[in-house]
């Protein structure tokens, strides 16, 4: 009995909160002032969207207005948190790959090598999904490499928000302040080691607010 109402519990949840979720996310992107830090649009070039994951909450929104008529899908791990956000950020438009560097890895990769080459942007959090906080894994450097696409660092800083004390310190801003959007300059991971270019994209993010 005790199994069936925890399988109850995380269907309902499955099934519910990314609703609830997306609508949160869209309230909040509304009700605050945005101010934009964006480079030159990359409309006919597919890129790799690189974030940090306790910054993932405004990014399919960043992503959006940068890129307006693009397709992006995030890579979102194979457990039923996942599944939640993986809902939450298709119904905000953004599509996604099953896997991490944790679970379905192989799998991961190989899907957004695929959608890179035939023109979809893929969305990495280098650090997810469990840090430690801005570490960069060799999945995105991997991918950038095999498929010679360019990554382009996203990020926010809000006015006032919320924390989590969280190994991420996720961040989700509070209503009704200011939002600052930004993108970096798109940059290759060409003829790099792999930690030549891990360094490269950590300098890259570090970038992104000066």
């Amino acid at each position: 009995m005790k199994r069936k109402f925890k399988k109850f519990k995380k269907n309902f949840a499955i099934a519910v909160a990314p609703f609830f979720l997306q609508l949160f996310v869209r309230f909040i992107y509304v009700t605050n002032k945005k101010v934009f830090h964006y480079t030159k649009p990359m409309n006919d070039e597919n890129f790799i969207l690189c974030m940090w994951h306790g910054d993932l909450i405004m990014q399919p929104h960043n992503y959006r207005a940068f890129k307006q008529n693009g397709i992006v899908k995030v890579i979102v791990s194979e457990h039923s948190d996942g599944e939640i956000i993986r809902r939450t950020v298709e119904s905000l438009g953004v599509g996604s790959l099953s896997g991490s560097s944790t679970r379905g890895g192989a799998k991961a990769l190989l899907g957004a090598i695929k959608a890179l080459q035939n023109g979809v942007d893929i969305a990495i959090t280098p650090d997810g999904p469990k840090g430690p906080r801005y570490s960069i894994a060799d999945g995105i450097v991997m991918i950038a490499q095999k498929t010679n696409a360019k990554i382009v660092c996203f990020g926010s800083r809000s006015s006032s928000f919320w924390q989590f004390d969280s190994w991420d310190q996720f961040t989700i801003p509070k209503p009704f302040g200011v939002i600052d959007l930004y993108t970096g300059e798109p940059f290759s991971l060409d003829g790099l080691t792999l930690e030549e270019a891990k360094e490269k994209i950590k300098q890259n993010m570090e970038k992104l607010y000066e």
